[in-house]
């Protein structure tokens, strides 16, 4: 992952995504800003009332002539207020639209963001990645900065520009009060960002519980047949515990030690409160302030706390939204795949080659010289033991991974000078786990060719051997798949991924064991099947079970990453070598079944 981001940095991403809605969020904070002057002008126009009545009193009190309670005033200065709450209370209801709109526009941008840059990331990224992490990314980060912004964004705004407007209206009543006010200021800013600085490690922490618990989460539920068969919910239960008390430390400590920012702000502001006023009362009564002011002023030191309070209650949601972007922003900068802007697709596929292909995961080499041959229509089985590098030979066809030397060639043209797209568009795969996604067997019959009519559908399940169950289904080709697939049976969603690849019609085909989790009933119907499909195209039989493959035009023997031979099925048992080996250990273990 790329090194943690500045604060400066993260608003500068986060701006990115921010100025493409930047007109209606512009208006909503200049509206933020007119109730703000509003906001300060308040209290002057309220302390008028009292100071009229003041005057009006004192005159009756000296028995002036004529004197009363001039309520024409009063009116008129009612009017006023009334003219100027509604004035408020408009620009309040336009700027929450605008600045909710266009922070929830910015949000749905970054999230379509994130979901590009996972489809520009190299696959060796998913092998070490949590997908709960990813999750937390693209929901649980995403959301905490929206909440920041939409419940932050206009209240800090509007605190600055309360403290700027409410500041000049005590000056304009009583500087000697306004530099008491100011006196606190200092300490209350020391405490916060005191408390800030300590609590923002621990909003990291926090965040990254949070991505542990969603994994664990995602972890425990996707494997939740395997716990209950193996009675190991105790087991589940404390691992959830785990993460989840995890979660509940770190979230204490974080919040705790932002929630001390209130208290202890709110302390120095009512000591500053109680001098104030005794100054302020003092002055009313030598003369040389009305009691409206008197009025006003104190308004203004509540007026003047609320942004202080403000921004310290809204410490932990400005530190989570930063910790948050931190990781949003950080996976966003990470080193993408680069692609070959504009290639020449491949029509027809003739020869497929491996010259002197080096290839590992780490620092150590997998496959140290590796060298195929391929012709147009050949199937080339690869065998061996688990871990040999069977299923990572297709993967470096496939530019899953990139090789660390050598070269690959399609009809002699380097691999890496053709796009992903136009790569994989030659290729059909079907893998041991059969994937099916939720929705109808049509649409995932398909999904690797969205033109493909539905004769074209119909013609690809019959040559797949599973048109027959289709049709038993309650709603035929229009039948829902669930979330996990689990209302089809193992062999029938390995009959459909087979069915897939075939109304894609791929140059070359890949399948990686697609018959090592069946029975053998059902093997039969498969290997017809991809008897089928691998005719007159150019196939990668990945094998357990090597009578599968006792008919390919190649076999290719690995050994820790490495080929160890190749030739055709009686060519490798003449050899009595390590082909010989495995075959005959598996016709012997099928006798003795």
């Amino acid at each position: 992952m790329p090194k943690k981001l500045t604060f400066k940095q993260c608003l500068a991403h986060l701006w990115r995504f921010l100025k493409a809605h930047k007109i209606k969020l512009f208006i909503g904070l200049f509206l933020v800003i007119i109730m703000q002057i509003i906001y300060a002008i308040m209290p002057s126009i309220e302390g008028m009332i009292t100071t009229q009545l003041q005057k009006d009193v004192g005159a009756m009190a000296d028995h002036v002539p004529g004197a009363h309670i001039q309520m024409n005033i009063i009116v008129r200065i009612l009017g006023v207020l009334l003219a100027v709450y509604i004035v408020k209370i408009s620009s309040q209801f336009a700027s929450v639209f605008l600045l909710t709109d266009s922070i929830q526009k910015t949000m749905e941008d970054i999230r379509n963001a994130v979901e590009v840059k996972i489809n520009h990331l190299p696959i060796s990224y998913f092998d070490s990645q949590k997908t709960g992490d990813l999750l937390s990314r693209i929901t649980n980060d995403v959301e905490t900065v929206s909440n920041a912004l939409q419940q932050t964004l206009s209240r800090v705004i509007g605190a600055v520009c309360t403290f700027v407007f409410v500041s000049i209206m005590m000056f304009s009543i009583n500087w000697v009060m306004t530099l008491m006010v100011y006196v606190a200021l200092p300490i209350i800013g020391g405490i916060s960002f005191g408390m800030v600085k300590k609590s923002q490690p621990l909003f990291d922490l926090q965040q990254q519980s949070l991505a542990n618990l969603n994994a664990t989460i995602n972890e425990l539920y996707s494997g939740f047949n395997e716990i209950v068969i193996y009675d190991q919910q105790a087991k589940a239960k404390e691992q959830f515990q785990t993460a989840n008390e995890e979660m509940r430390k770190s979230g204490f400590k974080a919040l705790f030690l932002s929630g001390l920012i209130g208290p202890m702000t709110a302390l120095v502001t009512y000591v500053t409160i109680g001098c104030v006023a005794l100054y302020g009362c003092l002055s009313v009564l030598n003369g040389t302030l009305m009691l409206g002011q008197l009025q006003a002023f104190i308004r203004y030191i509540w007026n003047i706390n609320d942004p202080i309070s403000q921004l310290s209650q809204l410490s932990n949601q400005v530190q989570s939204a930063f910790s948050a972007m931190n990781r949003l922003f950080t996976f966003l900068d990470m080193e993408e795949i680069v692609d070959v802007k504009e290639s020449e697709p491949i029509r027809e596929v003739d020869t497929i080659d491996f010259e002197h292909v080096r290839f590992g995961y780490g620092n150590e080499l997998l496959m140290k010289d590796v060298n195929i041959h391929i012709e147009k229509g050949q199937t080339i089985a690869i065998v061996g033991p688990t871990g040999a590098g069977k299923t990572t030979l297709t993967n470096l066809l496939l530019r899953f991974y990139e090789i660390k030397g050598g070269r690959i060639l399609i009809n002699g043209q380097d691999i890496r000078t053709l796009s992903y797209h136009d790569l994989r568009d030659l290729f059909g795969l079907v893998l041991q786990d059969a994937w099916l996604f939720e929705a109808s067997i049509e649409e995932n019959l398909k999904y690797g060719n969205h033109d493909a009519l539905r004769a074209d559908v119909v013609q690809g399940a019959k040559q797949a051997n599973v048109h027959h169950y289709i049709r038993t289904l309650t709603h035929g080709y229009d039948s829902m798949v669930n979330e996990s697939g689990t209302n089809i049976s193992q062999g029938e969603k390995q009959l459909l991924t087979i069915a897939r690849a075939l109304i894609k019609d791929p140059k070359i085909l890949v399948l990686d064991e697609a018959t090592s989790s069946v029975d053998t009933r059902l093997e039969r119907r498969l290997q017809d099947a991809m008897d089928r499909i691998m005719k007159d195209r150019t196939s990668f039989v990945i094998a357990h079970r090597l009578s599968t493959i006792v008919n390919a035009d190649l076999i290719l023997v690995m050994m820790h990453g490495d080929i160890v031979e190749s030739g055709t099925h009686e060519q490798l048992l003449a050899r009595n070598g390590e082909y010989a080996r495995l075959y005959n250990a598996q016709f012997a273990q099928a006798e003795e079944e």
